[in-house]
């Protein structure tokens, strides 16, 4: 006997969609609760490419990362409990250690704008340095960061020296030095003048004629330099402080990492002076010749010669801080040599033979006489090292002014000149 089969009213053939939706129903039944809460934490703080990385702008790496250290903790700990790969969170990682490094240096990063001029940076300014000094001091093998703090006194007293009522490397200052070598050039015989390098010519010209404007583009300029230093190297450092060589090699796992800096944390973690002296040379590389050298060329460039003739007057004014390191006309002072109507001529004069924003003989300078100078004070005269790192950081940079020797400066600069023939 046949059966016949009389389908039920009640049953219809179930829409494509309804199948979905109990197949996705089940799928979410099947994933742990836990795992969607982890989600949940870093939902939006992955695969970021940062927008601020230059740090040029207020804030921190990108507006959509938050500045509340709690928040990208838990977002940072469900990433890798849900083992993503460090590779996608590298933006979250940084900035919760950059976090974490502003909020032990005392800076508030939501509102940190280096356009906002010196005025409003000033407590920021002093803080960035004393941080760096802080890690040296609490970590002796932490070269990098106590020659940066130590630098950095002269570095602000320029800040300071350019923000001085417009005086004093501001306008007044500029267009004295300006006049100066002006005044030397015009001294020299016309047909030597080709001896005469064109920054030596470009400060001479365009140095009498600097305006407000263009000392306070040029301090902002210094200010956003400074802030991407400290978004590069502080988060490292204070990952390092607080977690040790783990948390350090989980910025390379992120991709935060080049080689040269691998090799650098490397030599910090021998334990032994030489690995510690390579880190800081090839730390003070990634910060020069890596992370604002870009900005440099571009400041340089900038304004018409204006660019040049401020880059070039702030390196004749410089003098670092660190002690046994010297200025740049004495580290370097200009000597040419050429020929002029058959004739070999060498011009000297009171000035550097280079201009600190470009990258190959600002480079010298530091590998040559700066970083030296900081290995042999940290490991030969470790007390003074401290007891530097320990002033004040204010009363540090007082020392550093330029407004206590420009009267000098001005003089040297107009009487120091010298043309021989070569025989």
């Amino acid at each position: 006997m046949r059966l016949h089969v009389v389908p039920l009213p009640s049953c219809r053939r179930p829409s494509i969609r309804a199948i979905l939706a109990v197949l996705l129903g089940a799928a979410a039944l099947a994933v742990p609760g836990q795992a969607v809460a982890h989600a949940a934490e870093y939902d939006g703080f992955i695969d970021v490419t940062p927008s601020n990385a230059d740090a040029e702008a207020i804030g921190g790496l990108d507006p959509r990362l938050p500045t509340d250290p709690g928040v990208l903790g838990a977002a940072l700990s469900a990433a890798r409990a849900d083992r993503v790969a460090p590779t996608r969170y590298s933006a979250l990682l940084h900035q919760y250690w950059l976090v974490r490094g502003t909020e032990a240096s005392g800076i508030d990063l939501a509102t940190w704008d280096p356009n906002a001029g010196l005025i409003a940076n000033a407590t920021v300014v002093d803080r960035v340095y004393e941080n760096y000094g802080r890690y040296q001091r609490e970590r002796a093998e932490l070269y990098w960061s106590g020659m940066a703090g130590m630098a950095g006194g002269s570095f602000a007293a320029g800040f300071w020296d350019l923000d001085m009522g417009r005086t004093v490397l501001g306008v007044d200052a500029v267009h004295a030095l300006g006049d100066a070598v002006a005044s030397s050039i015009r001294g020299l015989p016309a047909e030597v003048m080709s001896l005469v390098p064109s920054d030596v010519r470009t400060l001479a010209t365009v140095g009498p004629a600097i305006t407000a404007e263009d000392v306070d583009w040029y301090q902002k300029r210094l200010l956003k330099m400074q802030k991407h230093i400290y978004f590069d190297m502080v988060p490292m450092h204070e990952a390092y402080l607080n977690d040790g060589r783990a948390a350090v090699e989980e910025f390379a796992a992120a991709g935060l990492f080049d080689e040269n800096a691998r090799i650098a944390w490397e030599g910090v973690f021998s334990g032994t002076k030489t690995g510690y002296a390579d880190a800081l040379f090839r730390m003070a590389s990634r910060e020069q010749n890596q992370i604002i050298a870009d900005q440099w060329d571009v400041t340089a460039a900038a304004r018409d010669g204006v660019g040049r003739a401020l880059t070039y007057a702030t390196t004749v004014a410089a003098q670092p801080s660190v002690p046994g390191s010297g200025a740049p006309g004495k580290a370097a002072p200009l000597s040419v040599t050429g020929y002029v109507d058959g004739r070999q001529l060498r011009l000297r004069a009171p000035l550097p033979a280079f201009n600190w924003a470009d990258r190959e003989p600002r480079w010298e300078y530091i590998v040559s006489d700066i970083a030296p100078s900081y290995q042999q004070l940290v490991e030969t005269r470790p007390g003074e090292m401290q007891t530097i790192l320990a002033m004040p950081f204010r009363d540090f940079v007082d020392t550093q002014r330029v407004v206590r020797r420009i009267p000098d400066l001005v003089r040297d600069l107009s009487t120091g000149w010298e043309l021989v023939e070569v025989q």
